[in-house]
């Protein structure tokens, strides 16, 4: 049987939330001080934006973007960040743009646990294609399966973005022990669009994370980036930033401003897991036998 954390264990969280520039090797080093900053203030497990290297360049199709795109584990940018986990006895959780062979790509996250080592990784399953979002155009979608991770301070899994707005994700990587879920993230809004509708999609975008930590007893860490990002010109997209960590009853225990370069920390108390699930056990009422038809597209029969 899979042991999980210790009852009483507290984990320091630390999400870094900061603004994208067109120059990978400075959005790297930039992150790196940043992770180390989030080290010094005490966090365990520390977690990147979607795509933190580059600008989110999926507003465009464009071919000379796959030249962005490195080996997973075996990149440079895997490999200061290992580094570093190692110096500081920290487990970092890193989405990059993944190369894997002459036409294969992948939108990625790297779990690096706190000797150093790559864990494993995990391949975005959802792939969206929505005005901005042309990521079909560039990622492949993900063939590992929905995981968890035993590091050294907690049992975590990792979903990407558009997998945030799906509950089977959520559940299939709760169901293999993760105890918190992370969410590298980025996500904002259209800037001419009305105000409102803006506001309801933050809305939608906050609940649906904050009601996978409920339904399944774990929390959750959602990490967005902030700032105008239009390389191509026209509007480009107003990243929201506002990331924040939700504990097992869905209360947000930590946020980040919606315009601010940010590491948010937030601490998560490992024992309430196991006391929400106790007294809340969706669990074990769950109805697998009945559960067959999830697995068409439409309809039960």
């Amino acid at each position: 049987m899979k042991k999980t954390a210790p009852a009483s264990q507290s984990v320091t969280l630390g999400l870094v939330q900061t603004q994208a520039t067109a120059k990978p090797a400075d959005n790297l080093e930039n992150h790196m001080e940043l992770i180390d900053r989030a080290a010094r203030g005490g966090a365990q497990i520390v977690c990147t934006q979607e795509l933190f290297t580059s600008l989110y360049f999926c507003q465009a199709e464009d071919y000379e973007n796959f030249k962005l795109a490195e080996p997973v584990p075996d990149g440079a940018t895997t490999k200061a960040l290992c580094a570093l986990a190692k110096k500081r006895k920290i487990v970092i959780v890193a989405s990059l743009f993944e190369k894997r062979a002459a036409g294969i790509y992948h939108n990625t996250a790297a779990i690096i646990d706190a000797d150093g080592s790559v864990l494993g990784i995990y391949r975005k399953m959802h792939i969206p294609d929505d005005p901005l979002f042309y990521e079909k155009f560039y990622f492949t979608p993900g063939d590992l399966g929905f995981r968890s991770w035993k590091t050294k301070y907690a049992d975590i899994g990792v979903l990407i973005c558009w997998d945030q707005w799906y509950p089977e994700a959520a559940r299939l990587t709760a169901l293999q022990g993760a105890q918190i879920l992370f969410y590298p993230t980025a996500i904002g809004w259209h800037p001419g669009e009305k105000q409102q509708v803006n506001l309801a999609q933050h809305q939608a975008w906050e609940t649906i994370q904050r009601s996978h930590a409920v339904a399944n007893g774990v929390y959750v860490a959602s990490v967005n980036r902030i700032g105008l990002e239009k390389p191509y010109g026209g509007d480009g997209i107003q990243f929201w930033g506002q990331s924040f960590v939700a504990d097992p009853l869905g209360a947000i225990v930590a946020k980040a401003p919606s315009s601010e370069e940010n590491i948010l920390i937030a601490q998560a108390d490992l024992g309430r897991v196991d006391e929400t699930r106790v007294h809340w056990p969706f669990l074990r009422d769950r109805r697998i036998d009945a559960y067959s038809p999830i697995t068409q597209r439409y309809g039960c029969h």
